[in-house]
């Protein structure tokens, strides 16, 4: 059971972002510093991606490991209370998830995730990304 009165659930839910938020900032500034140049938001691929490098085909993007109910993190847990409205919404989520990246892969795109409780530790994000980008640059899959 939810223990804050309707009003105050509503105003929380209404802070929550959907750009710029505290681990998309993070990300961006870890690959802007070593000199990685992206685009925000673009409107014209699937799914709005985070961030876009163009120069090597990749769109990027940063999950909430609630809202993207990333596997196995405790972040990730199903609210309680209105169980028939948070599953159907998370569900969706995930399938529209899904297939923004079968159509960015189907047109040629590379995709990184990097999840929310990922970013605790920068380094060992930041070496998979660079990873990730060697491959793509290789024109390997990734």
């Amino acid at each position: 059971m939810d223990h804050l009165k309707e009003e105050e659930r509503s105003w929380n839910m209404r802070r929550i972002k959907s750009k710029n938020t505290k681990p998309e900032i993070i990300f961006r500034k870890l690959i802007h510093r070593v000199g990685y140049r992206y685009r925000l938001h673009d409107k014209k691929l699937p799914g709005k991606p985070d961030l876009v490098l163009k120069k090597f085909k990749t769109a990027i993007f940063i999950h909430g490991c609630f809202w993207h109910q990333h596997e196995k993190c405790l972040k990730a847990a199903t609210p309680k209370s209105n169980i028939d409205y948070w599953g159907k919404k998370l569900v969706k989520n995930l399938e529209r998830d899904a297939d923004n990246i079968r159509r960015l892969k189907y047109g040629g795109w590379h995709v990184f995730i990097v999840w929310e409780c990922e970013l605790k530790n920068p380094e060992r994000i930041f070496k998979r990304f660079e990873s990730f980008i060697d491959a793509a640059k290789d024109g390997r899959s990734v």
